[in-house]
């Protein structure tokens, strides 16, 4: 069983954008972000509706399974998608990104794993220290271009339609999750952000700023965000664990 050593979270409308569209929840077993779908389609309705669905279904201290945690992006889903409806501008569609990580329990191996989950385009990262390696794959159109050798990484990052996402919350009655278990082992440091971050930041430059040590992390990361242009709303949260001789170390 992992050790919580420290969890920092930043959220912040950024230099350009009015209102935040972002939402979080990071209190254990549940640290996601959510990303809503601005105008007229209520973005920052959508990804707080999210984020409180599953405060709601996944009640802290609690270690669900991992059907569980399915089950309660369903539930989120379900109550992003009620939130459609017409207004004056037409027909409108409530959305949202919903990216992070679960502790959960899997019975199967009688232990406690980290659930990675992902729709949308924030995402997770993980930090050993040395190298930051993105733990989920964006769904978007550009990401689709790049998966088919059509662009680079280098032409995604500047594409007229990196804004476009491909899998959202409330867009359908049904959502797709992407998932993924992650042992617990060691020193392990999880970022998980929207894309306002990685919009404006190369992950070269989030690892710099991650290794210098910044008492609150997700500050540091949003702070360099704004200043490189916070042309979107930015959601940051850093989450670090110890587990096995690590944790006894640090008691």
């Amino acid at each position: 069983m992992s050790s919580l050593v420290g969890v920092t979270l930043r959220s912040d409308t950024g230099a350009v954008r009015h209102v935040n569209e972002d939402s979080a929840l990071a209190e254990d077993p549940v640290f996601v972000v959510a990303d809503g779908m601005g105008g007229h389609a209520r973005g920052d309705l959508a990804s707080r509706t999210a984020v409180e669905s599953l405060a709601r279904t996944l009640q802290p201290g609690t270690r669900p399974t991992p059907d569980e945690v399915m089950i309660a992006i369903d539930e989120a889903n379900a109550a992003v998608r009620s939130l459609s409806g017409a207004d004056e501008s037409g027909a409108a569609v409530a959305g949202t990104t919903l990216t992070g990580i679960v502790r959960v329990r899997v019975p199967e191996l009688a232990a406690e794993q980290w659930m990675v989950v992902n729709v949308g385009d924030s995402r997770v990262y993980l930090w050993n220290g040395h190298d930051l390696r993105q733990l989920t794959v964006d769904h978007s159109a550009v990401q689709e271009l790049v998966d088919a050798g059509l662009i680079t990484d280098e032409q995604a990052a500047v594409h007229p339609e990196r804004n476009v996402i491909t899998r959202a919350l409330g867009a359908e009655d049904f959502v797709e999750t992407d998932s993924e278990l992650i042992p617990e082992e060691g020193r392990q440091v999880f970022l998980i952000c929207s894309d306002g971050l990685t919009r404006e930041l190369s992950d070269r430059r989030i690892a710099e700023i991650l290794a210098q040590g910044h008492p609150d992390p997700a500050a540091a990361l949003v702070d360099a965000a704004n200043q490189a242009g916070g042309h979107d709303n930015i959601t940051v949260i850093v989450v670090e664990t110890v587990t096995g001789d690590d944790a006894a170390s640090t008691a």
